[in-house]
């Protein structure tokens, strides 16, 4: 037997295409259905224990997907915007504590995410280096975020503009970095945290300049009348919030009216959520309130019909592949018939010679085997940030 091994050996060795081809057709078939499920094992598990441990989830009336992906997962589609009232409302009703977020901006590929420090005990996040967030234009980062931008605390990321034809004037923010968590193994760990007037000045809505009261240049000033001055667009507004000029960043009009993507509610007992979310059943309410479990349940439906689609048709192509790799062999049998009737000639028997189909067949499925359980282990152990960064992030 083990003549036939190293003979068979010897021939995949010198037809190494030929092996090559059939052992990726078998690895792939066999990899794809085991790597799909762990893939989707694990989506189903980030999704649904993010959303258990998030009660409720107050947002403008809409796609109740897109308000709980944005909230929870961070996702690009950004729900209509609410105002703080919201976020009153909640607090006036002394049913549940309100989390205000606001996730709608980006910095170098990573969603900026506008909230209190309530929300760091709430997902129970913890500081890896730094402290936490405590002077405008400060930001907190996750643990993916610092390892993919090599930052830590000291250094600085800049806001990234909605699109590249913003012509509202809105200027990218030069935030420090003053803190980064630990691993969380959540959406938490690529998002870049900031507080909710940093937030809001990003938008343009809060801004720094010059004492207009102290400037010198003339065609600055539009009107002056008695203690108030008026200046043009040519004040120059900082970028960069700063110790010497932090004092000169304010915001105009009413804060109840800042928008925000989101309220996270944190209900003191069952019986207060079901209270709470009653009062925003009716058809004349402003906004809706929606379990984030109910939610994912609906979305995980829908990707496992999908997923069984996907299943049958991996069957089908696995079947087609297995009829491909027997028309393969068969047909290197018939080129391989002067090579057989040389073996015949030394004396050996047909026995002999299925041992060594037998062999090469073993060897390829052997090599094939190895690789797909390769595969397979390399995507559970990187499972959790495959799904986050195809899937959630």
């Amino acid at each position: 037997m083990l003549d036939s091994l190293y003979i068979a050996g010897q021939y995949i060795t010198h037809n190494k295409a030929k092996a090559a081809t059939l052992i990726a057709c078998i690895t792939l078939i066999a990899a794809l259905p085991l790597a799909l499920e762990s893939l989707l094992d694990e989506s189903e598990r980030q999704l649904t224990s993010r959303a258990a441990s998030t009660p409720l989830v107050l947002g403008a009336k809409g796609s109740a997907l897109d308000l709980v992906m944005n909230t929870l997962y961070f996702d690009d589609e950004v729900p209509e915007l609410i105002s703080m009232a919201a976020t009153e409302q909640v607090a006036a009703s002394d049913l549940a504590a309100p989390v205000p977020v606001y996730a709608r901006y980006h910095a170098r590929g990573f969603p900026i995410v506008g909230t209190t420090l309530d929300y760091f005990d709430f997902r129970r996040l913890q500081m890896a280096q730094g402290r936490p967030l405590a002077v405008l234009g400060e930001c907190v980062i996750g643990a993916d975020v610092a390892r993919d931008l090599g930052l830590e605390p000291g250094d600085s990321l800049v806001s990234s503009p909605e699109s590249v034809f913003d012509l509202a004037g809105v200027y990218p923010l030069k935030m420090k970095v003053v803190g980064v968590l630990r691993d969380s193994h959540t959406s938490d760990d690529r998002a870049v945290f900031v507080d909710l007037k940093t937030a809001w000045v990003i938008e343009g809505l809060g801004h720094g300049h010059d004492d207009v009261t102290r400037i010198k240049d003339r065609s600055v000033i539009l009107d002056r009348t008695g203690d108030n001055v008026v200046a043009n667009a040519k004040l120059m507004q900082f970028t960069e919030i700063t110790e010497d000029n932090v004092g000169s960043f304010h915001f105009h009009g009413d804060a109840a009216i800042y928008p925000i993507t989101a309220v996270i509610a944190l209900p003191a007992d069952e019986k207060s959520g079901t209270i709470l979310r009653g009062r925003y059943l009716q058809a004349d309410a402003d906004y809706q309130i929606v379990e984030p479990d109910d939610v994912i349940d609906g979305l995980l439906e829908n990707i496992f019909r999908i997923k069984n689609v996907l299943d049958a048709v991996i069957a089908v192509v696995g079947f087609a592949t297995v009829l491909a790799i027997v028309l393969v062999f068969s047909l290197s049998l018939r080129l391989r018939e002067r090579e057989i009737n040389t073996i015949f000639k030394l004396g050996c028997s047909r026995m002999t010679i299925a041992r060594l189909l037998a062999s090469e067949i073993a060897i390829i499925v052997l090599i094939s085997g190895a690789l797909c359980a390769a595969v397979v282990w390399m995507t559970n152990v990187y499972s959790s940030d495959l799904v986050r960064a195809l899937f959630i992030g």
